[in-house]
């Protein structure tokens, strides 16, 4: 297994969830491009790794889940090089929003610019009483690059978006729950268990099923392909499972069902 510098990586065996923590407290858990690289690599040796069925994402301390990127490092960048970072952020995001194990971003403190794009990138988000949301790239002269334009637009829409693009406010969380951008707000002092449990109550699915979803629901967004095909596809792949004769042959002997993800 990798070890990593600017991450932890705890895995629970006995759940199967793992909880990724970035972990630069002194910069806020600002993202530099180590820090992207290792999100990259953590994600994939969590989808490589049997063990792991489940992912949530948070922040050290309680101030921030990420406050942003790197001011000092972006300042270094040309258009050529500013290019290339996009594209490793945007390849690090995906496999995140690509997993079918399912991945919940633990919302604690700040998740602005490259914090709020990592936290959209997951597949749900749970935010403390205490986060801020924002995209404020353009203060900088910038905009996001790591999929904060389009993420943001498909969870709350064009006409807020563009206002949230456009004037870098910050919201709360009470407004990102309205708007859609986040699932629950609880408690700081609640976060994670919150998180793990909502987490294990999805792991008590069917696994195969579980990534079906989360893949068919990507598909609505993927200009390449057909939503409804690919929702056909898996719901018939999906009676070729050793899980689905388990779930049916449970419900009809009135017990509960106990999934192996084949």
């Amino acid at each position: 297994m990798a070890t990593f510098e600017n991450l932890l990586y705890s895995l629970d065996s006995a759940s199967g969830i793992l909880t990724i923590t970035l972990n630069r407290p002194a910069k806020l858990n600002a993202l530099n491009a180590a820090t992207i690289e290792e999100i990259r690599e953590a994600t994939q040796q969590a989808l490589d790794d049997p063990q792991v069925r489940g992912i949530i994402l948070t922040g050290s301390g309680e101030k921030a889940f990420v406050a942003g990127a790197d001011i000092s490092e972006l300042a270094a960048l040309n258009d050529i090089s500013g290019r290339r970072a996009a594209e490793r952020g945007q390849e690090a995001f995906c496999m995140l929003e690509e997993s079918t194990k399912p991945v919940i971003a633990a919302v604690n403190g700040f998740a602005l610019g490259g914090g709020c794009e990592l936290a959209m990138a997951c597949h749900m988000r749970v935010a403390s009483e205490n986060a801020r949301f924002g995209q404020p790239e353009v203060n900088l002269g910038l905009i996001p690059g790591y999929g904060g334009t389009q993420r943001l637009t498909q969870l709350v829409g064009k006409g807020k978006a563009l206002e949230l693009l456009l004037t870098g406010d910050q919201i709360k969380p009470d407004e990102a729950l309205r708007l859609g951008l986040v699932n629950h707000v609880v408690p700081l002092a609640e976060l994670l268990p919150f998180c793990e449990q909502l987490m294990t109550k999805i792991l008590s699915k069917a696994p195969l099923a579980v990534g079906l979803v989360i893949d068919c629901v990507n598909a609505y967004y993927d200009k390449e392909m057909n939503g409804y095909q690919t929702e056909a596809n898996s719901f018939g792949h999906s009676f070729a499972s050793e899980d689905f004769r388990e779930g049916t042959a449970a419900f009809l002997e009135k017990r509960p069902a106990v999934f192996t993800g084949k």
